[in-house]
């Protein structure tokens, strides 16, 4: 991966965007644009739309990645400066005590620690059971009144933790989900921008509040009104121990790409996605979606009178966690496959079944 490139993932992943508030995020996806978009617009939900203008009279087509990540809210301060909290987002609550969390303020970022009881201060029967997440508080370290001045009730969470390397090939992080898929976005606009665009005009777009409802992606498939929307998401990859893929299928990090396909999917979209990784030798891989996917692909499909959608994913180990893995390489083939997909399309071509 380019030097660039990789700057640009790891300020966006390790740039704080809880659903709802996901400007810091927003604003390193469109400095990172904008010079490579003929226009860069921010609509009033917050998401980044950034246009390639077409070539010809060619389809357009809307890629899609979520920047909003899980995290929490300040609900309450007590009087000794303990902050209770709610969560934005789905969390596995026994991963979380006594995990390092940033509390986002006006005046700047606070360290604090996420505190319960310790497990000798338990009762027997309480050690059996997964902590509630009411039960927990964020531990900022500093006097009630110190709290009180510099934390209000609504300031957003998230996990201290950033990106980092390891093993062969293999990256781990808080806030893959998705915010790498905005970043497949951007470096997809790039690479048919390099090659001299595109029949048809070509959005890659930062949405947001994906974790609470697709919002975002509902609200940018109905502005930007594409005839192609395609979601660029994470998967649970099933290549570690105790998963059962005769429940979730077979699917590989390092293995490329997955084509999803289903009620939810173009079939005409998913077969010229296929033609366009084999075409270029690029490797892939095909997951079964029997109902909607739960992705902004839902929100695509059903926008206006219907759209040509699709989903195309990474696999990612330990979902929803503050060490999410993946592989850089197949991050890399997910815009080798787009941009192959986007280049491919010609002003004739017809998505429907």
């Amino acid at each position: 991966m380019r030097s660039e490139s990789f700057e640009f993932l790891n300020t966006l992943v390790e740039a704080p965007s809880p659903s709802g508030y996901e400007q810091p995020a927003a604003k390193v996806f469109r400095d990172y644009v904008t010079p490579m978009a003929d226009t860069v617009e921010t609509n009033v939900m917050g998401s980044v739309h950034a246009t390639l203008n077409g070539t010809a009279d060619g389809p357009s087509v809307m890629l899609a990645g979520h920047i909003d990540e899980i995290g929490f809210m300040v609900t309450y301060i007590t009087d000794d400066g303990f902050c209770a909290f709610q969560p934005i987002g789905g969390h596995d609550p026994q991963i979380l005590p006594g995990a390092r969390v940033t509390v986002h303020t006006s005046d700047g970022p606070l360290l604090g620690v996420l505190g319960r009881l310790a497990i000798h201060l338990l009762d027997e029967e309480e050690r059996k059971q997964v902590v509630k997440m009411h039960k927990m508080f964020v531990d900022l370290g500093l006097p009630g009144d110190e709290v009180k001045k510099r934390v209000r009730i609504g300031d957003p969470i998230t996990y201290a933790v950033g990106l980092e390397t390891f093993g062969q090939g293999m990256a781990v992080s808080r806030a893959f989900d998705d915010k790498m898929g905005a970043w497949i976005a951007a470096e997809t606009l790039r690479a048919v921008r390099e090659a001299g665009g595109a029949a048809g005009a070509l959005v890659a777009a930062a949405t947001v509040q994906e974790e609470i409802g697709l919002r975002g992606g509902t609200t940018s498939a109905y502005g930007v009104d594409p005839v192609v929307g395609i979601a660029v998401e994470v998967t649970h990859a099933t290549d570690y121990l105790d998963v059962d893929k005769r429940k979730h299928g077979e699917v590989k990090c390092g293995s490329g790409p997955v084509i999803s396909r289903g009620p939810n999917i173009n079939p005409r979209v998913f077969e010229l996605l296929c033609e366009a990784a084999e075409a270029e030798n690029i490797p892939y891989q095909v997951e079964g979606a029997p109902r909607g996917t739960g992705t902004d692909a839902n929100a695509i499909q059903l926008s206006r009178g219907g759209k040509a959608a699709a989903l195309v994913s990474v696999p990612l180990r330990y979902m929803h966690t503050p060490t999410e893995v993946l592989s850089l390489e197949d991050m890399e083939n997910t815009v080798k496959l787009l941009a192959a997909f986007v280049l491919r399309l010609k002003p004739d071509t017809d998505f429907t079944p």
